[in-house]
């Protein structure tokens, strides 16, 4: 049972962070809930910040999870633009910035992660960028549009997700593109080499320029501002901006300060929780991109850093704040939009932990569903332009399913007929 009297306090301003915060009211929370984050902005999804927003085709208003008054009539406590600094565990306190201390029962870090930096001279120029906030993409925003009505270049350093769509947008407003990319395709990691060249032949087509098997090493510039860029093989690229899109790192200075238990760097760092998104601490949770755990379904830790796991994550650690049971293991899923091309990632599947790839329907024409098995076994799929199928790919994937290669291969044959 939960006091009416108790003090739940929520340090992150993300979505996970204000999904916890509406969980704990419409679940009849009648304490004190307090926010914390160290923007000054309300709470917002970051999703539009590489896509609808970013290419002006989306409000500003529309990135945030609630209308501003939206807290107040769920008496919400929001503490904006106020970084905590500590938490204090044995007095169940954390430390603002201001050395304001803020009481807790329950404790649950959203806390996210942040942008890696480029290690290399030139980073401290004026067009070196970073996409992570919402006043990163105010500002990007604002150089496509110059670059694009002065045919200026961009570097993008690093060919994930960020830095696809980034580039996608960028060419939409005009600009020149470089992506340099060290791996052999972008996206390597999550699609690896066999699909890595889907989104290669997508972007090509519309002028984007790939430099892979390459590293930037230097930024070069004049009178603070960017000319051009310098990579490991010796090359160099004109360039007017630069975005640094390299991969996160969770956000896990408060949780080590504290004693928390962490995830090994190898599974990609975070703060240890469990089943029920519960960290070391049995009065501090964890949740969104900072949070790590052992995923029964892969048989691995895992931290997963998209939209869908902030989305669900917080909630599930608000109910197990409340004393519910709780059971946080959902197949990981991810969505992109570059250009006309729009997919879904369903499930967890990187080099190395598969030994087969199927395809199903048209590569060529970019309407497929590409799906990753070890041992017959369906570990992850993804759709591209190709939907309403990733309820039936996840159930798939949750079932452990070993289905016949040429039936998962024949489009003719209903997917929902392979889960028998």
């Amino acid at each position: 049972m939960v006091d009416a009297h108790q003090t739940f306090v929520i340090v992150g301003g993300g979505l996970a962070g204000a999904k916890a915060a509406e969980t704990l009211r419409s679940e009849g929370f009648t304490g004190r809930v307090i926010l914390i984050g160290d923007e000054r902005d309300h709470p917002y999804e970051r999703p539009p910040l590489s896509k609808g927003y970013l290419l002006g085709k989306e409000e500003r208003d529309s990135v945030f999870v609630h209308e501003p008054g939206w807290y107040a009539q769920a008496d919400v406590e929001l503490h904006l633009g106020q970084p905590v600094v500590a938490i204090d565990r044995e007095a169940r306190s954390v430390r603002l910035g201001d050395g304001t201390a803020v009481h807790y029962d329950k404790l649950l870090l959203a806390t996210g992660a942040e942008p890696r930096r480029l290690d290399i001279p030139g980073t401290d120029l004026a067009g070196v960028h970073h996409l992570r906030r919402l006043a990163h993409a105010d500002r990007l925003r604002q150089v496509l549009a110059a670059l694009g009505r002065d045919n200026g270049h961009l570097v993008i350093a690093g060919g994930g997700w960020i830095g696809l769509e980034v580039a996608a947008a960028a060419r939409e407003y005009g600009a020149e593109v470089t992506v340099v990319e060290r791996e052999p395709t972008p996206l390597h990691g999550v699609l690896g080499p066999e699909f890595g060249q889907v989104f290669t032949d997508l972007h090509a087509e519309r002028g984007v320029r790939f430099h892979f098997g390459a590293s930037l090493t230097e930024i070069i510039g004049q009178d603070g501002m960017v000319l051009a860029v310098q990579t490991d093989d010796g090359e160099e690229h004109p360039a007017h901006d630069v975005l640094a899109a390299i991969g996160a790192a969770p956000r896990t200075a408060l949780a080590e300060a504290a004693g928390l238990d962490l995830a090994e760097a190898a599974h990609g760092g975070g703060v240890l929780v469990d089943a029920s998104l519960r960290t070391s601490d049995p009065d501090i949770y964890a949740a969104g991109d900072v949070a790590a755990q052992h995923h029964p379904l892969f048989g691995t830790g895992l931290r997963v850093e998209h939209w869908a796991n902030a989305l669900n994550g917080g909630p599930a650690a608000a109910r197990a704040m409340l004393g519910q049971e709780v059971r946080h293991d959902r197949v990981p899923y991810f969505f992109s939009d570059q250009y006309d091309v729009g997919m879904e990632y369903s499930g967890w599947a990187p080099p190395g932990t598969y030994d087969q790839v199927v395809a199903r329907g048209d590569v060529g024409k970019r309407e497929f569903i590409a799906f990753w098995l070890s041992e017959g076994r369906v570990l992850a799929g993804m759709n591209v332009n190709v939907w309403e199928v990733t309820e039936t790919v996840q159930q798939l994937i949750r079932a452990g399913a070993r289905p016949d290669i040429e039936r998962l291969a024949d489009p003719s044959v209903p997917l929902e007929s392979l889960l028998g």
